[in-house]
């Protein structure tokens, strides 16, 4: 018995010098993991959880209720590569100096951190599957696209029917190239064989090797982005007779500064019909996407990891169809620079609610980092949402900050409160935008001139 008694204290000693040495796993297999879903040229204007009735999204508006869905979440540049780099460095563009879809981030700024890196070196597993970074879309389907590669530890790159069958793209402005048109494709089968289906498979595919993380999983799919590919049961879900162009006052085009505008003459002057056919695609496109997205949520919960990972939500921009005439992105009207964003930590107060205070992309790194007990590194520009994330209500004295370039450097700003959006192009030299988001959801009446609004523009002009 003394000896009994000898040998447990002399294990209880040990346990006393040396708890980190017995127990140096445990801190690393508590950690959360991540898995971050992005969505490319996806408008919240295609998603049920946003309030459009047309739309066949249940996995994502599912993902909506149970986190906390963001209702003004903005992009800092409408357009893939700029976003991307942005929010992924956790960066402003002015900062990235990342401005179009041919910079690799890397030439402006060789050593920054990305998400990614700054999750590897506490030590979790890092791979992406899809577009992350930029792609040029469709012709890099299946490649690296323009990846970096100190980001990941795995990367994998499908490719599937959609891209095999391009050949069969539909074009309706073929001045433009399939990834900057209005162009569309319906295959046969029951999707399995796209990309976006591949995508899901090699996600849950990482999951289940990865189960024990930590793990930080970007799974990047393609769709809804030009051409809005799907097969045959995903347009099944719309009826042309369900699609109709926005009505909107003609006036109202007399306000609004030329330079703002992308797309002449007015929806590339396509018969109401085409501009019908689309609109079915870019759903269709969006609800294939939507049943990937819910494939990879539901291993999540096959293997036991929903209480310990948390996931995100988005698109890298907006997206628009048909507003003012306008199509794609690269405007700075509110449905190209508004983004879906749902944010799910296990736990958090305010998860099953909506928050409408104005949010960035640039916020998601250092939400991320504290959110799984990490430090944000020097020189991140967002800030942390977990304030909001707790208490959807919470004051938030932030707005949201979107920029464009045009032809000769000519630099587009807009600034987004709850209530307004002011926007300036080339310092106002060629054009200022003011708008009552309340009164005037649609943007249809610019009240910049109106002596009545002079102290809102003066206000939002500091905030810019």
């Amino acid at each position: 018995m003394n000896t009994t008694r000898a040998i447990l204290a002399v294990i209880a000693g040990a346990l006393l010098v040396f708890p980190s040495a017995i127990f140096a796993s445990e801190p690393l297999r508590a950690k959360k993991n991540v898995l971050l879903i992005i969505s490319d040229d996806l408008t919240t204007t295609a998603l049920g959880c946003y309030g459009q009735p047309l739309a066949h999204s249940p996995n994502i508006d599912a993902l909506a209720a149970k986190g906390v869905r963001f209702e003004h979440a903005y992009c800092q540049y409408p357009l893939c590569n700029p976003s991307r780099c942005s929010f992924m460095t956790g960066r402003r563009p002015d900062t990235t100096r990342v401005y179009g879809n041919g910079m690799n981030f890397r030439r402006n700024l060789p050593t920054v951190e990305t998400i990614p890196q700054h999750f590897q070196r506490a030590g979790y597993f890092a791979a992406r599957v899809g577009k992350i970074y930029h792609y040029n879309v469709p012709e890099q389907i299946g490649t690296n696209g323009l990846d970096d590669g100190a980001s990941w530890n795995q990367v994998i790159n499908p490719r599937g029917r959609d891209k095999d069958e391009e050949a069969d793209v539909i074009n309706f402005t073929p001045k433009h190239a399939l990834g900057a048109a209005l162009s569309w494709l319906e295959t046969g089968g029951d999707g399995a064989d796209h990309t976006d289906a591949k995508i899901a498979d090699a996600c849950i595919k990482l999951l289940e090797e990865h189960k024990n993380g930590p793990f930080f999983i970007g799974c990047g799919f393609f769709r809804p982005h030009v051409p809005c590919a799907a097969s045959e049961n995903y347009f099944r879900l719309y009826s042309l007779e369900q699609f109709h162009l926005p009505k909107e006052p003609r006036e109202h085009f007399a306000a609004i500064p030329p330079i703002a505008l992308t797309v002449q003459p007015l929806n590339y002057g396509l018969s109401e019909d085409k501009l019908k056919v689309f609109m079915r695609a870019y759903f269709a496109s969006t609800s294939l996407m939507d049943a990937q997205t819910g494939r990879v949520l539901d291993a999540v919960k096959r293997l036991g990891l929903a209480d310990n990972t948390v996931i995100v939500f988005v698109s890298d921009h907006g997206w628009c169809l048909g507003e003012h005439g306008q199509w794609q992105k690269w405007l700075l009207f509110e449905e190209s620079a508004r983004v879906p964003m749902v944010i799910y930590d296990p736990g958090r107060k305010g998860n099953g609610k909506t928050c409408t205070r104005p949010v960035e992309l640039v916020d998601l790194y250092a939400t991320l980092a504290e959110l799984c007990g990490l430090p944000a590194p020097s020189g991140v520009e967002g800030k942390s949402l977990v304030p909001l994330l707790d208490n959807p209500e919470a004051e938030w004295k932030d707005a949201a900050r979107t920029q464009v370039t045009r032809a000769g450097n000519r630099m587009g700003r807009t600034v987004r409160t709850e209530r307004w959006r002011y926007t300036e192009w080339d310092g106002g030299r060629a054009g200022t935008e003011l708008y009552d988001q309340e009164a005037d959801p649609h943007e249809y009446h610019n009240l910049a001139g109106d002596p009545k609004h002079a102290a809102v523009v003066a206000e939002l002009k500091r905030k810019l």
